[in-house]
């Protein structure tokens, strides 16, 4: 793979993608810095870094330290994904959006105007309870976080966040149609990557003062560099179905009669099922965390990371994400009649529905499987690291969409190429025939 993509500096429109992807991101990045009119900055931070290891550190995390410094974007993508989950669901149940969802490109952009339409009234909701519940809030030594509090700093909030959200999903749609990757998925990629340094530095100053012992902070790295050995073997990992072609004679010539195979990830949903589980979870624990004493506070500390109640949740919801990505995205009835088409046929299986329903089984086997190894990756770091009562900054959801939106974007990157070679390889063809 190494080196293929050494072969980008051959493709200019390939440099321009990577160029313009990475330009859009130095802009988020900007942008997380850009703070929200109103608030101490510094009690703020102190607050913070009193409610590290809590939820907040986990949202603080996918906005790239943006809710930290309570920066423009300090809302993140996370409403537009939420939103992208609620309409994915009511396609399901709603016939109209049904309905939209099968008639091609128009249909997809009127479900893709309703998502946005969606992400904005998450965000005036989030950005109303954070504004709200700032103004009761003050830091450890009892300073207060909003500098002048009234409707006035609630309506100013409410407008500055939501407008970043809105600006963060039209760069993460612009990266996904000009750039390279999906865009969404290397926004929260950068903000994740961009907090490396901070906590590797972090780490190091807990091993300098004596509060980490060298010995586990050489079981914490072994232990990284295996979940990371463990994601790009499995997510690399597929199930081949055997495909044989029948042989079919077209005038003089025949065609056909070779065999191939059906490839069939174990992780179908990739990094999706982390992302909208964390999503979904983060969504009522926002305003939770910034609520005033009393049963939203109850319910905020039950889904801190860690804890039984939110592991108990994330694993559920992680399972039915992979369910229900997996269904949305690949279609065994599609598969079958496509192959059934043109002449292909799985051996011992007879083509159409018996197809299809072979090729279901295997693909409902592949994604149980899949949501127990992401399961185990995203909550098993964690569950460890909180019981050795260590601050360490690497989980395992974070590794997932690093590792796993890399691949991705590598994996583009290479299709790109491959198509210009095979394009370069074509037009000589043609010019050597045309001599």
């Amino acid at each position: 793979m190494l080196e293929g993509l050494g072969g980008v500096s051959k493709i200019p429109e390939l440099q321009r993608r990577i160029l313009f992807t990475l330009l859009l991101l130095a802009v988020y990045r900007v942008g997380v810095f850009i703070p929200t009119p109103g608030i101490d900055n510094t009690a703020l931070l102190a607050f913070f870094e009193q409610a590290r290891g809590s939820m907040l550190g986990l949202m603080d995390l996918f906005a790239g330290g943006a809710l930290r410094t309570f920066s423009i974007f300090a809302l993140g993508i996370m409403p537009y994904i939420t939103s992208s989950i609620i309409i994915n669901l009511l396609t399901v149940a709603i016939p109209h959006l049904e309905k939209l969802s099968k008639e091609g490109e128009n249909g997809r952009r009127k479900i893709t105007q309703y998502t946005r339409y969606g992400t904005v009234g998450l965000s005036i909701i989030q950005g109303f309870g954070i504004a709200w519940g700032l103004q009761q809030m003050a830091s450890p030594t009892g300073a207060p976080i909003v500098l002048h509090a009234g409707w006035g700093f609630i309506l100013m909030t409410i407008i500055t966040l939501t407008s970043g959200t809105a600006f963060l999903m039209w760069l993460g749609e612009t990266i996904t149609e000009k750039g390279i990757g999906n865009g969404i998925s290397l926004i929260i990629f950068a903000g994740i990557v961009c907090n490396l340094p901070g906590a590797v530095s972090n780490t190091w100053r807990l091993y300098s003062s004596g509060e980490l012992h060298f010995l586990l902070l050489v079981l914490l790295g072994l232990f990284m560099i295996a979940v990371i050995g463990a994601i790009v073997y499995v997510e690399a990992a597929q199930r081949r179905i055997p495909v044989q072609y029948a042989k079919r004679i077209v005038g003089r010539k025949m065609y056909g009669g070779q065999t191939t195979h059906l490839p069939l990830k174990i992780n179908s949903a990739g990094v999706i099922p982390p992302i909208f589980a964390s999503s979904v979870i983060m969504f009522p624990a926002t305003i939770a965390n910034f609520a005033p004493a009393g049963l939203m506070k109850t319910i905020s500390g039950y889904l801190m990371p860690g804890r039984l109640g939110y592991e108990v949740l994330f694993v559920g919801l992680i399972f039915f994400f992979c369910f229900f990505y997996t269904a949305v995205t690949i279609k065994p009835d599609d598969m079958a009649e496509n192959m059934k088409k043109f002449g292909g046929y799985v051996p011992g299986i007879r083509p159409g529905k018996k197809t299809a329903e072979y090729i279901e089984e295997i693909l409902e086997r592949l994604t149980f499987s899949g949501a127990i190894y992401v399961s185990i990756i995203c909550v098993l770091p964690s569950v460890l690291i909180s019981q050795l009562n260590t601050p360490f900054y690497f989980g395992g959801t974070s590794l997932l969409i690093v590792v796993g939106v890399a691949m991705d974007t590598a994996s583009q990157i290479e299709s790109h190429l491959l198509t210009r070679q095979y394009e370069g390889f074509m037009k000589k063809g043609h010019m050597a025939r045309r001599r």
